[in-house]
């Protein structure tokens, strides 16, 4: 499935709430959880400045629909976000069985960004979401908000 004009509408909110994270001093990341009939249910960005770095929206999304959400209806959700997700959340976004998911940056392209930047790695392999989640759908990256994505990373790492 290609991303749509309501995906990227989508996709736009979570590079606000990626710009909101960084601006109180967080990792450039932002995640919505939309409805079948297109509501938002949640939103959320990343919580790490703290020292806990397991705060991450696309965690905090899939324990929420899993406390709140009847399991027969979580699969038609949809979880956006601006980068795709971490070995982490894509664990407990296939326990939770929420359905697609759809990101604004990919794996590959923030591993190329925080090199360039000079970003030591992080202590988790970074594995795209189908190597944790083999039969998950996922629909990403959306080229359009590459550079602003990119521009937060590049942002945070200067602090």
């Amino acid at each position: 499935m290609a991303i749509g004009s309501d995906d990227l509408r989508h996709l736009e909110r979570c590079v606000e709430l990626a710009e909101q994270a960084v601006t109180v001093g967080d990792e450039p990341f932002g995640s919505l959880l939309v409805a079948a009939d297109g509501r938002v249910l949640m939103e959320d960005h990343n919580h790490v400045s703290d020292g806990d770095g397991t705060r991450h929206p696309e965690l905090a999304i899939a324990l929420w629909a899993a406390a709140n959400v009847p399991v027969a209806q979580r699969r038609s959700m949809t979880v956006y976000t601006s980068g795709e997700h971490c070995a982490m959340c894509a664990a407990a976004h296939g326990w939770a069985g929420l359905g697609r998911i759809v990101f604004a940056s990919s794996t590959p392209q923030l591993l190329q960004w925080l090199s360039e930047l000079g970003v030591p790695e992080a202590p988790v392999a970074a594995l795209r979401i189908t190597e944790v989640v083999p039969g998950a759908q996922v629909d990403g990256p959306a080229p359009e908000l590459a550079d602003r994505v990119r521009a937060l990373h590049a942002r945070h790492h200067a602090k």
